[in-house]
């Protein structure tokens, strides 16, 4: 039987390590509440659902096992600017392949300011170079957007793990496909990704896998079936019809 050559096989819950109290935070999320295994097949895999419904913390206990910092970076990153991540990352078993990982990332939109801070911290402290994989210079001295496409462009090597929270927050849609070959080149040098987002545009990324999140399970959803694909696709093929029913009329300005 060929072995699973991506680098995260599955994740899973440590035998008789939990006990679950489901009242309590991150427990009372059904999908952390109800989380038992899960198991990748393919290099790409996007874990998508409606707001609060537990993709990010999942993702986030993925990486903190994996060895990378809850706020981001790479795992020689150990800043903490506030302890918000749960402990259910104390709770996961990583199944890794036999191949060994040369690069990896964790990119959260939500903590990028904090990542910046501590690489120009560092920069001042004697490490310089290290500017060299964010495009030269400081990430707060770029826009947004900028900042997302310097590190991804510069920082990712290849044959690694990358794990991203939402990186559509800070690109444009012209961007978001240029993000698509930048995964794809990765793909092509033997990389895997774990992907929350809300953008249909990165759904689109041939032979990936789409989790949806329903009722706290992880049910693999066509990207045509999935609901902002086809929210999406409603909306710009009846966006006046749309906006009435939500009751916003026209108006003319003062």
């Amino acid at each position: 039987m060929e072995k699973n050559p991506l680098h995260i096989q599955y994740i899973a819950l440590k035998d008789g390590s939990i006990k679950r109290d489901l009242k309590d935070y991150p427990f009372n999320i059904p999908l952390i509440g109800k989380f038992k295994e899960f198991t990748f097949s393919k290099p790409v895999t996007f874990f998508i659902g409606e707001n609060g419904t537990g993709k990010s913390t999942l993702l986030e206990a993925i990486a903190v096992s994996c060895g990378f910092n809850a706020e981001g970076g790479s795992k020689n990153f150990n800043f903490n600017t506030k302890e918000t991540h749960s402990d259910f990352y104390k709770y996961l078993r990583i199944g890794k392949s036999y191949n060994a990982i040369h690069d990896g990332y964790f990119l959260r939109a939500e903590s990028l300011y904090n990542l910046a801070s501590n690489i120009d911290e560092l920069a001042s402290d004697g490490y310089s170079s290290l500017y060299d994989s964010y495009g030269g210079k400081s990430l707060h001295e770029q826009s947004h957007g900028e900042s997302f496409l310097a590190l991804l462009k510069n920082r990712l090597g290849g044959n690694g793990l990358y794990l991203f929270d939402e990186p559509e927050a800070a690109l444009s849609p012209m961007k978001l496909l240029e993000l698509l070959v930048i995964i794809d080149d990765l793909v092509q040098n033997n990389s895997q990704f774990i992907i929350c987002t809300h953008s249909p545009i990165l759904m689109a990324y041939p032979n990936a896998e789409i989790y949806e999140i329903h009722d706290g399970e992880l049910v693999l959803t066509a990207f045509e079936d999935t609901n902002h694909y086809s929210l999406t696709k409603y909306f710009l093929s009846n966006y006046k019809q749309m906006i009435k029913k939500l009751g916003i009329e026209e108006k003319e300005l003062p």
